[in-house]
């Protein structure tokens, strides 16, 4: 017994450890998000004194100046459309391919597993051209593009969940006259409510936190996410605004940070229920 807790106290200290360096990054960024451009690489690992301390300057420059605002407004709209789409399209797609046992069904299920194997890399410069010529370099033209990315680790997700779902509720439904579709959305969907809110949660904090597809996609001209608003930050001639790219850091991180901790007890209560079966 004194052992198991000796080795259970080593264990705690090391993962506390661990945890400390990787929050530490954290609050290096937010610290120097308070201090003058010059000071920040300086002195970057220092506490904000009277002499370095710029209040919210840094915060509004990177409001005022490089348009954070903006920036954060499509992010949203990109993000909560494309989630919304991912959801149901991949959920209806699982639970099709779940119950509609046959060729179809099957090879779609491949296809959508086969799609998280294949590197992005291999594909991102075709996706930008295909996108350009079919006008998807829009907030609302991009939300295709997520769902076609995004829909893989979802319907592999929603397919071990719907597979442990009895289908003689689905049965007596239809036996009451339900259609498919007032079963799925009547039946199935409340069912599938911890699926959905891990499935959502993670989809949410890729699309939100991603540069390269958006960077690729979108007609930059007229549309910026807040990871290529803080891209830019960074001018010619090796010009950076430090000061300003570490506001714009917190202020991108504490949305999704924020959400994550709220919802993240709903994640490992969606993926088991998601293995139950298959």
């Amino acid at each position: 017994m004194a052992k198991k807790r000796r080795i259970s106290m080593v264990g705690s200290v090391i993962f506390t450890v661990l945890s400390v360096i990787y929050i530490l990054p954290i609050f290096v960024v937010l610290f120097n998000s308070f201090k003058k451009k010059a000071y920040i690489n300086l002195e970057p690992f220092t506490l904000p004194t009277e002499k370095t301390f710029v209040g919210l300057d840094n915060y509004l420059a990177a409001i005022k100046q490089y348009g954070l605002l903006d920036a954060v407004g499509w992010t949203v709209f990109i993000t909560v459309g494309s989630v919304l789409v991912i959801l149901l399209c991949t959920s209806m797609c699982a639970w099709y391919i779940t119950r509609v046992q046959g060729a179809v069904s099957k090879g779609i299920y491949l296809l959508c597993v086969f799609s998280m194997v294949v590197p992005f890399q291999m594909v991102m410069f075709t996706l930008a051209l295909v996108s350009d010529r079919l006008r998807l370099n829009t907030p609302w033209g991009i939300i295709i593009v997520y769902l076609g990315f995004g829909a893989g680790l979802a319907v592999f997700m929603f397919c071990g969940f719907v597979k442990s779902i009895p289908l003689e509720i689905e049965e007596a439904a239809l036996i009451d006259g339900c259609s498919p579709l007032r079963t799925f959305f009547r039946v199935v969907l409340p069912i599938m409510q911890p699926t959905y809110i891990s499935v959502g949660i993670l989809e949410t904090m890729w699309i939100w936190n991603d540069f390269l597809l958006p960077y690729l996609v979108l007609d930059t001209n007229k549309y910026k996410t807040v990871s290529i608003v803080i891209q830019y930050m960074k001018g010619s001639f090796g010009r950076v605004d430090m000061g300003a790219i570490m506001a714009a850091l917190i202020m991108a991180v504490i949305p999704v940070v924020v959400f994550y901790l709220s919802c993240q007890k709903y994640i490992i209560k969606g993926v088991a229920a998601g293995a139950v079966k298959g």
